[in-house]
């Protein structure tokens, strides 16, 4: 933002940082070699690398986790290929600055024919007319334009702003690229007060962050600490990150549909650690017991009635007890449902029954199986020849129940697991006496 307002700023560097810049800046990668954890982006077969071979970038979406590199990476792109710096984020910025951003930019190409690349930190919190706002200057190429969210761009971004930059997505650092992050301070700073054990729960409790774990590090310089700390020393002389997860976010939407699917896929130990996930996260308990009540009669159905009983339960256990006892209510429902027999007919059925629904329309039930409740309605046939099952042989008379315009239907047909198994043979049953009534 220190150059948004200036009519000819610097085009971007690579020198180092001053020695009171934090631990993260005095580490950023000064190429994009450098990148730790993003080769797949930054390699030389990779998409970025190809772009920069060529001397000419499109504009990008980048996607990734906070701090894994989005910010570095757009920086060294433009230093890359020569091309002029500027930032803004959208936390901070309005339109009165995306216009002064742009003006500069095609100052700077008409003076010098120099190009601007054009970093919008959080830029899935512009609105939507304000992320319209960028689409003539990318078009017209007075500005190469270099996103940056931690979110879903499918969700947050206008499709016309997508359909003109290519969405590339980092990944969470996984231990190897955090312990060689922890490799770099120690080149600049000396070796961590930690034991092995320690620096393995430190690199644990970064959940995947470089540049939490970098601040995490900083700490455990600033202190001048002697002796080697432990975990558990380490625990208590610092905090661990708090797991990335917006309830109203894709983090949220992942996370319960894993747990979905672990439930469906019969794998119990998943299940109650995608449960866990988020609840130790914060969720509404009764949000995942409204799942888990879905999950049991989507996935399991007629082969346990007894999982809608459990989670129903379930969902008044907790609302009796609360948290953080009632929680133990939604496990039991969890793991229950994960291990019993698996069925989605009924789910199909009702699917199908509602298709067949909108598709038949307004089709008068048969004339016998309709009420009666007035003189007039008996004396044109309502009701008339109606069997009460009671009084049949074996309780089944086997009338016809379908609409005189349309073949019965089988939308119900139940599978060979659990309960169901013991359902089909109550079909098969109810469908021999009907064929030897007919």
């Amino acid at each position: 933002m220190s150059d948004l307002f200036q009519d000819d700023p610097a085009p971007a560097t690579s020198s180092a940082p001053d020695d009171q810049a934090p631990l993260a800046e005095r580490l950023r990668p000064r190429a994009l070699d450098e990148v730790i954890g993003q080769e797949h982006l930054t390699g030389p077969e990779s998409a970025i690398g190809r772009m920069v071979a060529a001397g000419k970038l499109s504009s990008m979406v980048l996607w990734g986790p906070p701090g894994t590199g989005k910010t570095s990476i757009a920086r060294l792109l433009a230093a890359s290929v020569g091309m002029r710096y500027e930032a803004v984020s959208a936390v901070f910025s309005g339109v009165a600055d995306l216009k002064k951003a742009f003006e500069a930019a095609r100052k700077m190409k008409d003076a010098s024919g120099q190009r601007t690349l054009l970093f919008v930190d959080e830029i899935h919190r512009f609105n939507r007319a304000q992320q319209d706002g960028f689409l003539p200057f990318v078009e017209s190429g007075v500005v190469t334009l270099v996103g940056a969210t931690t979110e879903n761009p499918s969700f947050e971004l206008n499709a016309a702003l997508l359909s003109r930059a290519q969405v590339l997505i980092l990944h969470r650092l996984d231990a190897a690229a955090l312990a060689r992050l922890l490799e770099k301070a120690e080149e600049l700073e000396g070796p961590l007060p930690l034991t092995t054990e320690a620096r393995e729960a430190l690199i644990a409790s970064a959940d995947g962050d470089g540049r939490f774990l970098l601040n995490q590090a900083e700490t455990l310089y600033a202190a001048k600490i002697t002796e080697p700390l432990g975990p558990g020393e380490l625990g208590d002389f610092l905090q661990r990150r708090v797991a990335v997860y917006d309830k109203d976010r894709e983090g949220h939407y992942n996370l319960i549909s894993a747990l979905h699917k672990a439930v469906r896929g019969s794998d119990p130990q998943a299940a109650l650690y995608y449960l866990a996930r988020m609840l130790v996260a914060g969720e509404e308990p009764l949000f995942l017991a409204r799942r888990l009540v879905r999950m049991a009669v989507e996935d399991i159905g007629m082969a346990d009635p007894a999982a809608l009983t459990q989670c129903v339960a379930a969902k008044e256990t907790y609302q009796f007890l609360g948290s953080p006892e009632g929680e133990l209510a939604l496990a039991q429902a969890c793991i229950y449902l994960a291990t019993a027999p698996k069925s989605n007919a009924a789910y199909k059925a009702y699917k199908a029954a509602s298709r067949s629904a909108r598709e038949t329309g307004s089709l008068m039930p048969p004339m016998n199986i309709v009420n009666a409740p007035t003189k007039l309605m008996k004396e044109v046939g309502y009701g008339a020849g109606y069997t009460y099952d009671h009084d049949a042989e074996e309780g089944f008379s086997g009338d016809n129940y379908w609409p005189e315009e349309m073949t019965p239907q089988t939308f119900y047909e139940p599978v060979e697991r659990g309960f169901e198994r013991e359902v089909r043979k109550r079909l098969d049953y109810w469908q021999r006496l009907r064929e030897e009534r007919a």
